[in-house]
């Protein structure tokens, strides 16, 4: 249909055997106008010739289906007259960007003061507040990263999830909030500094009993 009409890159032809219709769509954001319905003129001798056929029998009925095989043949013609007639329609609806000869619709995709499409002559303002907007992600992004979260966990200790003494769940406390137990797999020996389980009662080297962290 490039001979036909120079319009918009994109539209659904929404045409059936009984009528014809056009959707057409902005070649930039996609949105879309359609066009009036336009009844088949040998659709309607088609109908005329069933109601025909119902009265009067065979012959009419024969004509009837005859109807559409004329349809087929003449319908190339009456198909590109009704969509070059939905093109006049709808083409008030668009502009046609001089630069890039894009057909965009006026209320998203148009630069009113630079007669130009969006993509050729972007909004300032709305530009502006986009980058404003992405600029503050990147920084609250950057201000996040460079926050210390982990301040209060001492790395340095190996530590465990559940208390070696009761069992209770410590997630990154030092000491366990039921019996208040360091929050450490290894604990040293209260007497000689032995290195032991937190859940050890006696010390492996001294002997000592272990008494609970206060």
């Amino acid at each position: 249909m490039s001979n036909v009409i120079q319009f918009v890159k994109n539209y659904q032809d929404l045409s059936t055997d009984r009528g014809y219709q056009f959707r057409f769509h902005c070649d930039q954001c996609g949105n879309g106008y359609m066009s009036s319905y336009k009844t088949s003129k040998v659709a309607m001798a088609s109908g005329l010739l069933s109601a025909a056929s119902s009265l009067f029998g065979g012959v009419f009925g024969r004509a009837s289906h005859g109807s559409y095989e004329l349809q087929r043949a003449i319908g190339g013609k009456a198909h590109d007259d009704a969509l070059r007639e939905a093109v006049e329609e709808i083409k008030h609806k668009f502009k046609q960007c001089s630069r890039c000869g894009k057909w965009v619709c006026p209320e998203i995709c148009w630069n009113a003061p630079r007669g130009l499409c969006l993509s050729c002559a972007p909004d300032l303002a709305r530009e502006t507040a986009a980058a404003q907007a992405q600029a503050a992600t990147e920084q609250i992004k950057e201000k996040v990263r460079k926050t210390d979260y982990v301040a209060d966990i001492d790395v340095s200790v190996e530590a465990t999830a559940a208390c070696g003494s009761c069992g209770a769940a410590v997630g990154a406390s030092k000491f366990c909030p039921e019996c208040g137990a360091p929050n450490a797999a290894k604990v040293a020996c209260q007497k000689c500094g032995t290195k032991m389980s937190a859940a050890t009662r006696f010390c492996p080297e001294c002997g000592e009993k272990q008494r609970p962290a206060l």
